[in-house]
């Protein structure tokens, strides 16, 4: 027998010589590409690495990681205790009607990212990057029309909501959530443009401004006795727009372009086509969560809303720093598409998803050992019958952290369609069970429905994601190949 490799001899010469040069077509190297890609990663594979470039990347990019955790953190975080204040000093319906109101303000931020923050995190990185400064100011406008949208929208349903219940502290709720939206959407799109450049330290400076003036306004009115969830919401939209100013004041001096920008109608046209699914996707997206606060407040209650949000509270840490560390990757990956080919991206996401699981598993086996001392630190004695449910938000929080990365792939390749299939049919699924269990079992159906529906659409995703690459095998497009070094 031959060695392999070896060339053949004689008078088959010709006929095999011809199986030779079939490697050299276009196609095998392809295909053999697209299955080297696309099989199971070991272990070894996964977390190897070269020294060398190390030593030039690692350093900067965990400043700039670092950055964009203290940045997210300190802005979610400010909130998180905003939240945790209000559970304290609120009455329990009145802390169920801020669940509500910021469930709802969710609801509208997931549109205002789906087609502004999202699509420029993608272009902003790839086809706006020379024009920057004309980008923003395009945005600014599209921003400023979806605000009035929003304050009508919110005025209306307030006006309904005290005509409907005139007792209630909802209506004030809904008209507090009308003056701070529009604000905290404004802050999230100028900070997006810093993670475009990424030097997210000015957008870290803003997020510490905002969390002086909020902090110490709600300090101030609370020992004035003017707390409310009106007060609160009208303080944090304030906080913004100060910390809005600020930025946009420090972009007209650093922010430049070396290309004229494309004309409104058609960054607005580029946004739409690719916002249209992630429209969906982040709508659906916030369904199986937040859903339920408006669900159990008419099964049961505002006071049972309150409850599920105190839960709730503790998973916000963890999916705040896997959001943090998706702003940041988002539009890098978009650029190393555009620049080359897209090397490297797959293998930086799936480490980012390991990282993502690894640091939410030691924060939830640490807080559910010590989670009575937690409830009565946190929320002063209140909200200690709901104790035994935090192992199940434990499993949302795990599995919401894992679903990042599956996500940002998809996203990166400008699959957003595939993201709102995933979570539209786990959504579907979780709603379909959890209404019935949040009638039976109020805030335990909630929180288990929770459950199912994350890990319903990380599994879906991680399908998609492997079909999508199972079709690519025969012919992988330019973005899809990897590099080994990477």
């Amino acid at each position: 027998m031959r060695p392999q490799g070896a060339p053949p001899s004689g008078e088959n010469s010709s006929v095999t010589g011809s199986r030779l040069q079939k490697p050299t077509t276009p196609t095998k190297p392809a295909a053999r590409i697209g299955a080297n890609l696309f099989r199971r990663f070991s272990l070894t594979e996964i977390l190897s690495f070269d020294p060398a470039r190390i030593r030039e990347k690692l350093i900067p990019w965990a400043m700039k990681g670092g950055l964009a955790i203290l940045d997210q953190g300190v802005f979610t975080g400010s909130n998180f205790v905003i939240s945790i204040l209000l559970a304290r000093w609120l009455a329990p319906e009145q802390y169920g009607s801020y669940a509500v109101a910021f469930a709802i303000f969710l609801f509208i931020m997931s549109f205002h990212q789906a087609l502004l923050l999202e699509p420029m995190s993608v272009f902003g990185g790839s086809v706006y990057r020379n024009c920057l400064r004309g980008y923003l100011k395009a945005l600014l406008m599209v921003h400023l029309g979806m605000s009035l949208v929003i304050v009508l929208l919110l005025g209306i349903s307030a006006a309904v909501a005290f005509k409907l219940h005139p007792a209630s502290s909802l209506p004030s709720a809904l008209v507090g959530v009308a003056f701070a939206a529009p604000m905290i959407l404004l802050l999230w799109l100028v900070k997006r443009t810093f993670y475009l450049k990424l030097s997210p330290a000015p957008s870290a400076g803003a997020a510490v401004l905002y969390c002086v003036l909020v902090m110490s306004g709600l300090t101030m009115i609370y020992k004035h006795g003017l707390l409310s969830v009106f007060s609160a919401l009208v303080l944090m939209g304030i906080g913004s727009l100060v910390a809005s100013i600020w930025l946009l004041v420090y972009m007209r001096y650093r922010l430049s372009s070396s290309e004229a920008a494309p004309s409104l109608a058609e960054i607005w046209d580029r946004h739409w086509r690719y916002g249209r699914w992630a429209l969906g996707a982040n709508a659906m997206m916030w369904v199986p969560i937040n859903l339920f606060y408006p669900l159990l407040s008419r099964f049961s209650g505002m006071a049972e809303a309150g409850e599920l949000k105190a839960l709730m509270n503790f998973a916000s840490p963890m999916l705040q720093t896997c959001a943090a560390l998706s702003s940041l990757m988002l539009p890098y990956s978009a650029r190393v598409l555009q620049q080359r080919g897209g090397a490297g991206v797959n293998i930086i996401l799936r480490r980012m998803t390991l990282l993502c699981v690894a640091c939410a598993v030691p924060y939830w086996v640490v807080l559910i050992a010590f989670r009575g001392p937690a409830f009565r630190m946190l929320y002063s004695g209140r909200y200690t019958e709901v104790i035994y449910l935090l192992p199940v938000v434990a499993l949302v929080s795990i599995f919401g952290s894992a679903f990042f990365g599956p996500s940002i792939v998809l996203r990166s390749l400008e699959s957003p369609g595939l993201v709102f299939a995933a979570v539209s049919v786990s959504s579907c699924i979780a709603v379909a069970v959890g209404v019935p269990l949040t009638r039976a079992l109020g805030v335990e159906g909630a929180v288990w429905s929770m459950a199912l529906s994350e890990a319903l659409a990380f599994g879906m995703a991680v399908v998609l994601l492997r079909r999508k690459a199972r079709a690519s095998t025969e012919a992988v497009p330019p973005f899809l190949v990897l590099s080994a070094s990477e």
